[in-house]
Order: C-alpha cells, then sequence, then structure tokens
C-alpha cells in the first residue's frame, strides 16, 4: 500500500496550497477539514504521515494528536502552526510529534521533513510488524518453556535452571531445544534479543 500524506487543516486555501506541492513532488494527499473528519476516515493500517494544524475551531492538533494515542494509532505527525508558540510545540513533541513546523514554510524544507516522516513511518512499521512476529511465536511457547527461556536469557545453565525449577538438567536441555526452533533462534544472544521484544 502506497504511503499518504494526511492533511488536517481547516483553512481550503492552506489545504489546497499544501496538496498541490505535495502532490506534484509524486505524494499521495488525502485532505480533511477537520480533526474529528480525519480521524473518521483514519485506520492505522494505512501508512503514512500526518500534517497537521495546531489551531482548529472545534477540535485542536494536540486534541487530534490526543485522540490518536488514546486509541494506541502511531503515525508521525508534523504540526503546522501560524503563531511559533514554543509551550504548544514542547507540549506536542513530548505528546510523540516529529516535528513542528511554523507557516509560512518554503516548500523544499516542507518535502524534506514530510520525506523524512515517511521513511519515519516505515521503520516504526517494519519493527510493529517484527516484534508482532515475535509475540506470536513466544505465545506458541509452552509454560515450562516460557520459564526454560526466561532463565535461560539471564545466563543462568542448564543445571541450575534445573535445580530452580526442580527438574532434571536433561529435560531443561529439551526445552531450550523447543525454545530455540520455535523462537527461530541460532544462538543464545538472538534469544536474549527476541526475549526482550517479548517483554515490550
Amino acid at each position: 500500500m502506497n504511503s499518504t500524506v494526511f492533511v488536517v487543516d481547516d483553512d481550503a486555501a492552506m489545504q489546497d496550497a499544501l496538496a498541490q506541492l505535495l502532490e506534484a513532488a509524486g505524494l499521495q494527499v488525502e485532505t480533511h477539514a477537520s480533526g474529528p473528519d480525519f480521524l473518521a476516515a483514519y485506520g492505522e493500517n494505512r501508512p503514512g504521515c500526518l500534517l497537521l494544524d495546531m489551531a482548529m475551531p472545534g477540535m485542536t492538533g494536540l486534541e487530534v494528536q490526543a485522540a490518536l494515542n488514546a486509541r494506541g494509532m502511531a503515525i508521525p505527525i508534523l504540526f503546522l502552526t501560524g503563531h511559533g508558540d514554543i509551550p504548544l510545540a514542547v507540549h506536542a513533541v513530548q505528546a510523540g510529534a516529529v516535528d513542528f513546523l511554523e507557516k509560512p514554510i518554503r516548500g523544499a524544507m516542507l518535502l524534506e521533513r514530510v520525506r523524512r516522516a515517511l521513511k519515519l513511518d516505515k521503520e516504526w512499521r517494519q519493527l510493529r510488524d517484527r516484534t508482532q512476529a515475535i509475540q506470536q511465536r513466544h505465545a506458541r511457547l509452552s509454560p515450562r518453556e516460557r520459564e526454560v527461556m526466561a532463565l535461560t536469557v539471564t545466563g543462568l545453565t542448564s543445571k541450575e535452571i534445573a535445580r530452580q525449577l526442580g527438574i532434571s538438567p536433561r529435560t531443561v536441555e529439551v526445552h531450550r531445544t523447543h525454545v530455540m526452533h520455535k523462537m527461530d533462534a541460532t544462538n543464545l544472544a538472538e534469544l536474549v534479543n527476541l526475549a526482550a521484544c517479548c517483554t515490550l
């Protein structure tokens, strides 16, 4: 699916100007006149970034950002403002915005920031997909295999794990073999990295 630049601005002239600039650069654009319109149309399976006006009547840009955060939807947000309000910018970035742009902004700079945000979205999605795949593998482990994995990644030997779980070292080795196979890990270092993804 192609990435989309979602433009949310209540100023129709600004919407059109941004859409023309982005489309001329070969980017796919979707415009919305308000936060609620965008939230109703957006699904997290749609890759892209969000160019979001800070000051809109009814629902501000910060409120749109808060609504996305509340739904657990991660999309790179670039805030647009005509006010240059630094406290608002700080708040937006603390809440996860990737950029804060003051109107009027030069076209070349806007395109550079948008392309950077689209690249970031791709990286986030790849990381999410990888983490999800690892967590699915972890979910297929038996309760005992999970215990053995958790103790293995702390650096304990099979004998130490056996003592702690009250089973034989041979049984621990069998569980470890199953864990390595099911988690698709070739060595202990890989298993440690995979275990970190399971605790995210």
